[in-house]
């Protein structure tokens, strides 16, 4: 059953095949036989198979979407009513929500069976999932290799089948990053198409909530459920969510795809050149035309990214002083002893490295030299990608330099870590949407390349990706 796409999994659940408790249990059966890989934090084993049972009776009665009855799983940066809610941290090792993320309330509502909550770099921060408090995610094609990060723990899940579909974030390619690595499918949407609230904050004006799910289609029906105005959120779009699923098999003849000529020279990774340019004939097989873009301040998106997340992440992170919830240090001497050392023992080395960064960058003195510059930056990148998306219909990059590297491998260099989202961070400064789909492997390890969209144009995107898997096989590939 785990092979199953959504929509066979529905016609199955509705044809009395099996019933959504069998598939939940099948499902919390496969997440202790592969525990070993470390993609989940909590399995809400009995909350689920109430919730399946409750998806049977909404079957019988004809009142079924097709996500009712489906185990999925969420990354433990949305709040989950009644549900340990980590974001992968010491911090949060006690704390249990009170209130569901609207995105979770929106899966509930749809009949989604919640099998838990998945692993994630602390707080989002992190490229590889080896910040986690809760341990490492391991890849599963490779279990010495890094499953990506932040939203490693929902990659792994697919591409181990233990999920049929899961919720992810990108702040600056985290979820697209994981998915390359993992051999899935993952959509970052439009900066305000799905809400953030009670969706925990690392970086308010860059974080994205999407789907990741092995197939296009998959993703497609998972982000329609979660797209949507939301008067909880103020950085919510009021704008129509469109039926992701009705363009999915229009034909791309005439598609216009752009090469950015800064993503293709000759520092990109060779095998992962020839890979991308095996999927760029495939397109144009397809009837696409291929048009070389400029966007010559790319260069900047590394740095102008690191201080705007990092001043964002000061702020957000500030409220966790061990007052009011979260972890606290035993027997502090005064106030100023339970903020430092509450803070001090429960954030992990990146957290605080990014906190340091960004408390620097707004500092009386350096805020025009480092952030507002940055914002400024971002603006000349924004205008970029508009530039470009006058001229073609989509972007086509990598999504990493490189398939998915050893456990420890980057660790101990930060600076190499940044480098692992130098194709996907962009994508975030000018709040577009823009998805994983994979496209091959190199030395055993799947590689994703990515597609890059106009504003509020995830259809388009979803249309394109799932066109390329309707002539290829990359997507149904499994590692177990």
């Amino acid at each position: 059953m785990h092979n199953k796409t959504i929509t066979e999994l529905a016609q199955g659940l509705r044809a009395k095949e099996f019933s959504s408790v069998e598939l939940t249990q099948h499902f919390l059966n496969r997440v202790k036989q592969h525990a070993d890989l470390n993609a989940y934090i909590t399995v809400t084993e009995d909350l689920a198979l109430q919730a399946a049972q409750v998806a049977d009776t909404r079957i019988a009665t004809g009142n079924a979407e097709l996500l009712t009855g489906i185990p999925m799983a969420h990354k433990d940066i949305f709040c989950t009513q009644d549900v340990k809610t980590t974001c992968g941290s010491k911090m949060l090792d006690n704390f249990i929500a009170p209130y569901n993320a609207t995105v979770v309330e929106k899966l509930n509502a749809a009949g989604a069976v919640n099998l838990g909550k998945l692993n994630m770099d602390e707080f989002a921060m992190g490229s590889s999932n080896e910040t986690s408090f809760y341990g490492t995610v391991k890849n599963p094609w490779n279990k010495n290799a890094v499953a990506g990060g932040s939203s490693g723990g929902s990659a792994a899940a697919v591409a181990a089948q233990l999920a049929v579909c899961v919720t992810g974030t990108d702040t600056g390619g985290s979820i697209r990053q994981p998915a390359a690595f993992c051999g899935i499918t993952g959509i970052k949407p439009t900066y305000g198409r799905v809400s953030r609230f009670g969706m925990i904050a690392y970086a308010s004006s860059l974080d994205q909530g999407g789907s990741m799910a092995r197939s296009a289609e998959d993703c497609a029906i998972l982000l329609q459920s979660m797209a949507g105005f939301d008067a909880k959120d103020s950085t919510s779009v009021d704008a129509p969510v469109p039926d992701y699923c009705a363009d999915l098999n229009k034909p791309l003849a005439g598609l216009k795809i752009g090469l950015p000529k800064e993503f293709f020279t000759t520092d990109l990774n060779a095998d992962m050149a020839a890979t991308l340019e095996t999927a760029i004939n495939e397109y144009k097989k397809l009837g696409a035309e291929i048009k070389d873009v400029s966007m010559p301040n790319l260069k900047y998106a590394i740095p102008a990214y690191y201080v705007i997340a990092s001043a964002e992440c000061s702020s957000n992170l500030s409220r966790y002083d061990g007052v009011r919830f979260g972890y606290r240090c035993e027997n502090p001497v005064d106030l100023e002893d339970l903020y430092t050392r509450s803070r001090g023992e429960a954030f992990g080395k990146e957290v605080k490295r990014r906190i340091l960064m960004g408390t620097y960058a707004l500092s009386a003195g350096y805020y025009d030299a480092y952030y507002l510059k940055a914002q400024q930056v971002r603006r000349l990148i924004s205008d970029d990608f508009k530039k470009a998306l006058n001229e073609v219909d989509v972007i086509f990059s990598p999504v990493t330099p490189t398939p998915a590297f050893n456990i420890g491998e980057k660790i101990a260099n930060p600076i190499e870590m940044y480098l692992a989202d130098i194709y996907t961070i962009a994508i975030n400064l000018a709040g577009l949407p823009a998805m994983s789909i994979p496209a091959g492997f190199i030395n055993s390890l799947p590689v994703g390349l990515q597609l890059i969209g106009n504003y509020f144009d995830e259809a388009r995107l979803l249309n394109i990706a799932h066109t390329y898997q309707n002539q290829t096989d990359w997507h149904k590939k499994s590692p177990l």
